[in-house]
């Protein structure tokens, strides 16, 4: 099991969900990267899901209590690792690339509920997406 993470929207820098959440001290940040996937815009929160052919880019941090930012990030994002069918973000383990061509695997969400008619973010750069609205 990793202990890396990858987020793409309002965890990342430049938000205050972290912190909010009490898990920011238990992460160290690594660097930026990207994973399959595509991204949407939810209005207040973006959604990604997993696509071969999509990018998704993020930022990815180091876990130093894993179990712990694992729960709080799965009440965060509605995880329940024992339902993953009702869960409104599944928790993933996939590869990132980072910018430097390195890849490891890191954990991810992905919505679970439908997309009604949410905006591609066709950039899959959610602050890219941000700075432009």
């Amino acid at each position: 099991m990793t202990d890396r993470l990858f987020f793409y929207g309002t965890l990342m820098t430049g938000f205050d969900r972290r912190q909010r959440a009490g898990i920011d001290p238990m992460l160290e940040r690594v660097g930026r990267g990207r994973i399959h996937a595509v991204l949407f815009d939810l209005g207040i929160y973006p959604a990604a899901v997993p696509d071969p052919d999509g990018v998704v880019w993020g930022e990815v941090y180091r876990a130093l209590d894993i179990d712990k930012v694992l729960a709080g990030l799965d009440e965060i994002e509605g995880h329940s690792p024992a339902m993953p069918e009702v869960s409104l973000y599944n928790r993933v383990e996939v590869p990132v690339v980072y910018e430097d061509g390195t890849v490891e695997d890191v954990w991810v969400y992905f919505y679970n509920a439908p997309l009604g008619r949410a905006e591609r973010i066709t950039s899959g750069d959610y602050l890219e997406h941000m700075r432009m609205r």
